[in-house]
């Protein structure tokens, strides 16, 4: 999470195309409040330069010449836990949505949307805030509510289980969920599995949505 203080968010660019990487560029380099501090086109590269820049957002694509954007995004925040990742992708799996969660990514984004959008969103990731596109939202939505489940589910969670729930969808990983609860992972671990079967579903993704979705409906 970048320090209020700061004027601009810096950034990183991880992309193997460099039209995409140039054409990001030049729409971010519009914005004052973002700083594209360099790019890469593949995992090793795009994990060099993280190292080197200390980003406060690296913007990922998921296929990469020598791995995925999901390798690397492991890789840097296993290195630099403070640095948010946003995936930026034409991919549009519910798999790949779940095991970016996994991987610790904080936002996951497809290429469709409009320059103002992907600012913003880099805004709000950089500010703490967890992303997912709309479109990926609404896929997402539509497996919940097949199998029957929804905002109301959340009521069914006991306190604790609401805050493992929070704090996975806020993209934190069971290690981190453990440590900020002060629980072991084995214990994590289960409570995941009885909110997954509380709320229908078997994904971090579909119980992340769940979630927002209940938050959302709870502000209004």
């Amino acid at each position: 999470m970048i320090n209020s203080t700061k004027s601009r968010i810096r950034l990183v660019l991880v992309d193997d195309s460099e039209v995409v990487r140039v054409g990001l560029r030049a729409l971010l380099g519009t914005a004052p409040v973002i700083e594209v501090a360099g790019e890469a086109g593949g995992v090793v590269s795009g994990v060099e330069l993280c190292l080197r820049e200390r980003p406060d957002v690296a913007l990922l694509d998921i296929r990469l010449p020598d791995g995925t954007g999901l390798d690397a995004c492991r890789q840097i925040l296993k290195k630099l836990p403070e640095t948010r990742i946003l995936i930026l992708t034409s991919v549009v799996d519910d798999s790949l949505v779940d095991e970016a969660i996994r991987a610790g990514a904080h936002g996951y984004l497809l290429k469709e949307i409009d320059g103002r959008g992907l600012v913003q969103a880099i805004q709000e990731v950089a500010a703490g805030k967890s992303i997912l596109d709309p479109a990926i939202t609404a896929r997402v939505l539509q497996l919940v509510k097949s199998g029957h489940s929804g905002p109301d589910a959340l009521a069914s969670l006991s306190p604790q289980e609401k805050r493992v729930l929070a704090l996975i969808a806020g993209g934190c990983t069971n290690k981190e969920v453990a440590a900020q609860l002060g629980l072991s992972e084995k214990t994590v671990k289960n409570y995941l599995s009885t909110v997954f079967e509380k709320l229908h579903v078997s994904r971090r993704a579909e119980a992340a949505v769940i979630y927002a979705q209940g938050s959302r409906s709870a502000k209004t």
